[in-house]
């Protein structure tokens, strides 16, 4: 029979990935500009950050404002935005939002998730990213590194990969104070030890808070 008498303890976790990375942030460049890390989150769907801080440069140059961004046409933003893959939809979801902020939002990017739900191509993942980042408040980024890993600790089911429901279960756990830069280190961490194929596991730091550790098939 299976032991599952393992119970993660999110306190200890945060604890120790707050050792290891003490000065977790963003990873997307955005200069403290609210406009320029939903652009920068949207440009990033399955792309990596790396490249969209890159390709970010040009970008904004070209289009240094959501006031600017939202007079541009969409094959100028598609002829930057080329490298981040899906670059039509990228670019038109662009345009289209920086319209909408103007237009509706007096040209700020608002600071209430259903508002930014609103959105042209923004999900709960970048909601979450720009109220925490930006202003301050509680939001789960649930994304793959922090589905994955969270499922690995054992505060749900491995196999759970919905995005909202992740979402509600860290809610739930994760102290809204700690909620961004939780996620932000889970970020780090996923990319240390704890990757999708051939984890660190025998050198992980959290092996020990770790569920796939903890729960073991016993006679």
């Amino acid at each position: 029979m299976t032991n599952k008498s393992f119970t993660p303890n999110i306190d200890r976790i945060s604890s120790i990935l707050e050792e290891l990375y003490p000065d977790a942030i963003c990873s997307l460049e955005y200069g403290g500009d609210p406009w320029r890390l939903l652009a920068a989150a949207r440009l990033s769907a399955q792309c990596t950050d790396e490249r969209v801080n890159i390709v970010c440069v040009p970008l904004f140059e070209r289009f240094p404002d959501v006031y600017s961004m939202a007079q541009a046409d969409y094959v100028d933003v598609e002829e930057i935005v080329r490298p981040c893959g899906l670059y039509h939809t990228k670019a038109k979801n662009i345009v289209d939002s920086a319209r909408i902020i103007v237009e509706k939002f007096d040209g700020k990017v608002p600071d209430d998730i259903d508002s930014l739900l609103s959105l042209p191509g923004v999900g709960r993942k970048i909601a979450n990213l720009v109220l925490g980042d930006v202003f301050g408040k509680p939001g789960i980024v649930a994304d793959t590194h922090c589905i994955r890993i969270n499922g690995r600790f054992g505060f749900y089911p491995e196999q759970l990969k919905d995005p909202l429901k992740v979402e509600k279960i860290l809610d739930s756990i994760v102290p809204k104070a700690e909620q961004a830069n939780y996620c932000h280190r889970m970020v780090l961490f996923g990319r240390e030890y704890c990757m999708a194929k051939n984890p660190a596991c025998t050198s992980c730091p959290l092996s020990a808070e770790c569920g796939k550790h903890n729960t073991a098939d016993q006679v």
